[in-house]
């Protein structure tokens, strides 16, 4: 292996090191139309920092057989009465699978097929999760800490940010009483 394909994990952080590694931030500027508290979302400082992605990409993109790595740090926060998440995908390959494991904090995996059937499973540290082909997926940040998460997926996957930006999922996680609870987008 050469030292551009070497991966170092801090696997109390999920932190990525190596001389590889791409880095890039996510602000609230960057999740307009993602939250439904526009008023709420407005009154936010759009330069605050909602989550950071490192990504290890040993092979081009568009690789087949080709696997990247990444991490993800998603901030505690809230707006209005949803909780900070990230964007949300679909593959651009729909048929291509993902693997989140968490590795601090508590958040929500939301997932979400072609014919809008969502549900969530539960991130906690050491829960490892298979995202099947076909399927949106997205994650918020149930707790009063840091979210750190690893993925896995294939680097001919790609990411259809489009379809959910315009879209959306068709359920909402909100604090509803101190309490993560999905409800159904109108």
């Amino acid at each position: 292996m050469s030292s551009t394909n070497k991966l170092n994990v801090d696997f109390s952080t999920g932190a990525l090191s190596g001389p590889s590694i791409i880095e890039s931030t996510r602000s609230l500027a960057d999740l307009v139309g993602i939250f439904a508290d526009q008023a709420a979302f407005a009154a936010l400082d759009s330069s605050r920092v909602v989550y950071r992605v490192q990504s290890f990409q040993p092979v081009d993109v568009d690789t087949e057989g080709g696997l990247f790595w990444g991490a993800t740090v998603l901030e505690p926060g809230l707006v209005g009465d949803e909780y900070f998440m990230t964007a949300g995908h679909f593959h651009v390959k729909r048929n291509r699978a993902e693997c989140y494991s968490t590795v601090l904090g508590r958040g929500a995996l939301i997932l979400m097929d072609e014919a809008r059937n969502s549900r969530v499973e539960w991130m906690t540290p050491g829960s490892t999760h298979y995202i099947p082909a076909c399927t949106a997926h997205r994650v918020a940040n149930i707790g009063q800490s840091h979210l750190s998460f690893l993925a896995c997926w294939p680097s001919d996957a790609g990411h259809d940010y489009e379809t959910i930006r315009l879209r959306g999922f068709n359920l909402r996680l909100r604090c509803v009483e101190g309490q993560p609870t999905l409800v159904a987008q109108p």
